[in-house]
């Protein structure tokens, strides 16, 4: 399966196999042993280290479920009429379609997927980069990429990566992808970073956006069983980026207690509204009571 896509999840091993996910994880160890693949967060892809990188297809049907989470949170970040830049990838995909709902939005994207999905979209100006287009993401790199973002001014910078670190921040496997994340970060206020559980720890070739120029991260709730993904967002959070999980349960009735309080954590970041939930840690959003009942912030 991996050598016919590039890369496959264990959930989707587990289901071809009728086994569960703990001895499909066991036998991906072995066959990485053997050098036949690399184990990844959630799945395995063909041998390649840091500098290999899964074309959208391969991409696309891993953690559908997580970034699906990912994108409903992270739409209820944007306000009307506000001026965006969104990334490529398959998550930042997901989130533009989200986006469609929002009146008088104007997004920056350097990607083709991301503007086919706001492409009928009521109210809402999309405003594509130059460049030269890379098949394997539909994305428009290069410098005619990077110079048409120069001058550029926007309130947020709504990023993915292959991978997270909290000592290296996001990263990538291919250079010229990466030259333009960091234009793209270089016209925000604020960044935001949508990545699931499976990139968390996962270190890769070019560093896009170092952590301590993340403002935000918006995650999945990881496993239970996996250590490695809950040490990063720990490493993270201590390093000041303020973390979103879709998904994670919050108290009944809505309501939001302080966060250190609520996941017996440190008092709140500087500048940050003491017990704010879900609104101190990402600004006041209308409908953030909703949004607090699938969704809040954690520090582990």
């Amino acid at each position: 399966m991996v050598r016919a896509n590039g890369a496959v999840s264990l959930r989707e091993l587990a289901r071809v196999v009728q086994t569960s996910e703990v001895t499909v994880r066991r036998d991906v160890r072995a066959l990485e042993a053997e050098g036949l693949l690399d184990r990844r967060h959630g799945g395995a892809v063909l041998p390649g280290g840091f500098t290999r990188e899964s074309g959208f297809p391969q991409k696309s049907h891993l953690a559908t479920a997580e970034k699906t989470a990912i994108a409903d949170l992270a739409a209820g970040l944007v306000e009307e009429g506000e001026a965006i830049v969104v990334g490529a990838g398959t998550t930042t995909q997901e989130l533009a379609r989200r986006l469609a709902r929002v009146p008088g939005l104007t997004v920056v994207t350097n990607s083709l997927l991301v503007a086919q999905a706001l492409a009928h979209a009521n109210r809402v100006e999309v405003v594509m980069t130059g460049g030269t287009l890379r098949g394997s993401n539909y994305a428009l790199v290069g410098s005619g990429a990077e110079q048409s973002l120069q001058g550029l001014r926007v309130s947020k910078a709504f990023l993915s990566g292959s991978g997270l670190t909290a000592e290296r921040g996001l990263s990538t496997s291919n250079m010229l992808s990466a030259s333009v994340d960091r234009a793209l970060v270089q016209a925000a206020a604020e960044v935001v970073v949508l990545a699931d559980h499976t990139k968390l720890g996962t270190d890769t070739m070019f560093q896009t956006v170092p952590t301590d120029v993340i403002t935000r991260l918006v995650t999945d709730e990881p496993p239970p069983h996996d250590d490695r993904a809950a040490t990063e967002l720990q490493a993270l959070a201590d390093q000041g980026v303020q973390i979103a999980v879709a998904g994670a349960s919050s108290p009944p009735g809505g309501e939001h207690l302080p966060a250190a309080r609520q996941r017996g954590l440190p008092g709140p970041r500087r500048g940050q509204v003491p017990g704010g939930g879900l609104r101190g840690m990402l600004g006041d959003q209308s409908g953030g009571t909703e949004r607090g009942r699938v969704a809040d912030l954690r520090r582990r």
